[in-house]
C-alpha cells in the first residue's frame, strides 16, 4: 500500500509540473477584472462572482431522478486517454489519499454557498493514479443518473476539486449526490457530476448534458460565463 501511495505522490507532482502554466492562466486565479464583489476568496478572486447572491441553503437541482447507489455496489470507472486504467470500489477509494478542504459552491441558477468543508478524494490524486496520456485535454464526467458533465483536464486537476463523500462532517445526502460527487469551486457548479461512476479522459473537446443545451463550455463563474 505505500509503494502505491509513493506512487501517486511522484505522478501527482509530475502532473502539477506538466499542467502548472495552464493552471496559472485559468481565468478563475488569473482575470484582472473579474466580475463580483465582496473580500478576495481563497484563490484570489472577488468573493461573490457577478450575478450570484449568498445562501445559507443548499437548493438541490438536478434532472429529477435521485439514483439509489448502495455503497457495496459503487463503482469508479477512469479510463480514455489514460495509461493505466481503473475501477475503484469503494474500499479501493477510501483507501486513496483523502483530503480535507473548505471552499464555496456556486450555482449557475445565480445562488452562493460559502466556507462548506468538505472531505473526499482529490481529481489530481485519481489523475495521478492512471497517468493521462500526452493528448489528453479534457474530462467528461458521468453519473448514475445519466448525467455527463465536461471541462479542461487544468481545470480538473485545481488543487480544490475533489470527488466528495463527506461534507459538515456528514456522509454527503443521496440528494446532494451521495454517496460521491465532484465539485469543481472555481467553476459554476454544474460542471461537478453528482453520483459521479465514470471520469473519462479526452483527446478533445465534447459537450455534456447542458452544455448541449445552451450552457458555457467552460463557465468561469467571475467573468458571468453561463451560456454559449
Amino acid at each position: 500500500m505505500q509503494d502505491k501511495l509513493d506512487r501517486i505522490i511522484e505522478a501527482r507532482m509530475k502532473l502539477k509540473v506538466r499542467f502548472e502554466e495552464k493552471i496559472k492562466l485559468s481565468p478563475s486565479i488569473s482575470d484582472d477584472r473579474p466580475l463580483g464583489k465582496g473580500p478576495i476568496n481563497r484563490h484570489g478572486m472577488p468573493q461573490t462572482p457577478v450575478g450570484q447572491t449568498l445562501t445559507e441553503k443548499w437548493p438541490v437541482l438536478d434532472l429529477g431522478y435521485h439514483p439509489t447507489v448502495e455503497l457495496k455496489n459503487w463503482r469508479l470507472k477512469i479510463d480514455g486517454a489514460v495509461e493505466n486504467p481503473v475501477t475503484l470500489n469503494w474500499e479501493d477509494f477510501m483507501a486513496l489519499p483523502q483530503t480535507d478542504d473548505v471552499s464555496d459552491f456556486h450555482c449557475v441558477t445565480t445562488w452562493s454557498k460559502l466556507d462548506m468543508p468538505w472531505r473526499g478524494v482529490s481529481f489530481l490524486d485519481l489523475a495521478a493514479l492512471v497517468t493521462p496520456k500526452s493528448n489528453a485535454t479534457h474530462v467528461m464526467c458521468y453519473g448514475y443518473d445519466t448525467y455527463t458533465t465536461n471541462l479542461s483536464i487544468e481545470e480538473a486537476l485545481k488543487s480544490d476539486v475533489l470527488l466528495v463523500h463527506t461534507v459538515y462532517d456528514e456522509p454527503l445526502a443521496k440528494e446532494h449526490g451521495g454517496p460521491v460527487r465532484m465539485i469543481t469551486p472555481q467553476l459554476y457548479a454544474w460542471k461537478g457530476s453528482k453520483w459521479i461512476k465514470r471520469i473519462e479522459f479526452m483527446d478533445k473537446n465534447q459537450k455534456g448534458f447542458w452544455e448541449e443545451r445552451g450552457y458555457s463550455n467552460t463557465a468561469y463563474p467571475w467573468r458571468n460565463d453561463r451560456y454559449s
